[in-house]
């Protein structure tokens, strides 16, 4: 009995041991809080409750100091935020400087940026949500770096000349480093505006441009609202003009896939070069006016319902092209709203596209509910989905607006190739 009782009194003193060295060689998870100023050569941030859901109605400032004479070197671990195209929602901004900095960039969804550097020892990292809150938030980290210290991979400046030339890291000896940010600012004469055109492109393709892309805007900074494009592939974009005197290219690859890059030439050009009356034949770049408003009525309805043209012939004057399963319909006065999910998209424009996980989705308002005719398909079950190709013109908040002279047909795998041609389509 006393020998059962001693086996029993060790094992016990065995357990509590056990428990005490598992508790001390486990560290304390680490809590983040809402902003701060941050100082040191090296650290970590994340999004406030990270990795728990961040709190919704909330507008996170963390300011970066790293010693004089260095450069911040912010790179994300992780990014989880409510996606949206333009990120108007839940996102991140990060800004050059603590005050009236540059921003480098604005990010939500879940693929992060390559490292972002500021120009100076200062750094500013923004987090703000709104009312619903979709995701972990974000962690990343952030370094002290000799200025060009990496050679290349810190690419960019200002340009002024009239005319010059911008090329990726290592172009044309090797592939693009991974984890690259490079910004070029170019500034013309207030009387004039800028032409840019790509000699050669290579940028890792992905049907968003996720991953590595280059992104141009009007103006000096990095703007959603003021976007021409983002483009990444392998077929260089069509030549891009600036609607002022001054554009902001910016180029961004992850830490993963790298491909051969790009090198690209501008030129500064008489204000009154045309660019959308009566546009060069060969290579003339898209229209990027400010998309007229669209709204029911009952004129534009009684329209006699005919599907006119092809994808070829709308494909030009669309703002938006994609082909998708309609997977919630809801009839509101005389329209139709509905819920695509998204198969391919050929022409983004300023469609907003939401991700949740791997599965994209859009908004779409057909103004006249019977025309164009649409069904809803079964999200679930693709091989009894109704699928169609949608082409149209997106509102100022990014919904898709179609109306009935826009443009929508019943989709089929076995078209897939040929609607793919139409990304190298040039209007």
């Amino acid at each position: 009995m006393w020998k059962i009782s001693g086996v029993l009194l060790t094992w016990a003193l065995l357990l509590i041991l056990r428990v005490r060295l598992v508790r001390a060689q486990t560290p304390d998870r680490q809590s983040f809080t809402c902003g701060g100023n941050i100082t040191g050569e090296s650290g970590v941030i994340g999004s406030q409750g990270y990795p728990g859901v961040y709190p919704p109605n909330t507008k996170c400032v963390w300011r970066i100091t790293v010693p004089e004479g260095k450069v911040v070197v912010l790179s994300f671990r992780y990014l989880d935020l409510e996606s949206d195209n333009l990120c108007r929602y839940d996102y991140v901004d990060v800004y050059s400087g603590h005050a009236n900095g540059q921003r480098l960039g604005r990010f939500c969804g879940t693929f992060s940026p390559g490292a972002l550097v500021s120009t100076s020892n200062k750094m500013l990292v923004q987090m703000v949500s709104d009312a619903n809150t979709a995701g972990s938030g974000f962690l990343a980290v952030y370094s002290a770096a000799n200025p060009n210290e990496r050679g290349d991979q810190y690419c960019g400046g200002r340009l002024m000349k009239p005319s010059g030339t911008f090329k990726t890291p290592n172009w044309p000896e090797k592939d693009y480093p991974a984890g690259v940010t490079c910004s070029w600012h170019i500034v013309a004469p207030k009387n004039q505006i800028i032409e840019v055109k790509f000699e050669k492109f290579d940028v890792e393709r992905d049907n968003y441009c996720r991953y590595d892309y280059v992104a141009i805007f009007n103006g000096g900074e990095i703007n959603d609202a003021k976007r021409i494009g983002k483009y990444c592939g392998d077929s260089p974009p069509a030549p891009v003009f600036s609607a002022g005197n001054q554009l902001f290219i910016q180029f961004l690859s992850d830490l993963s896939l790298t491909a051969d890059g790009f090198i690209g030439h501008y030129k500064f050009r008489p204000k009154k070069f045309p660019t959308t009356t009566v546009p060069p034949t060969t290579t003339a770049p898209p229209t990027t006016t400010r998309p007229i408003p669209l709204k029911y009525s009952a004129v534009l309805c009684q329209q006699k319902c005919k599907r006119k043209g092809t994808p070829e012939s709308h494909y030009c004057s669309s703002n938006f092209v994609i082909t998708g399963t309609v997977i919630t319909a809801v009839t509101r006065g005389g329209s139709m709203y509905a819920t695509i999910s998204i198969i391919n998209v050929y022409k983004e424009g300023n469609l907003a596209i939401q991700q949740a996980g791997k599965t994209m989705s859009t908004k779409i308002v057909i103004l006249c509910k019977k025309c164009p005719y649409v069904r809803r398909g079964f999200f679930c079950v693709v091989s009894l989905g109704l699928n169609y190709i949608f082409m149209g013109q997106a509102d100022e908040e990014g919904r898709g607006m179609i109306t009935p002279h826009h443009f929508i047909m019943a989709f089929k795998a076995k078209n897939q190739r040929a609607f793919n041609m139409l990304k190298n389509k040039r209007c």
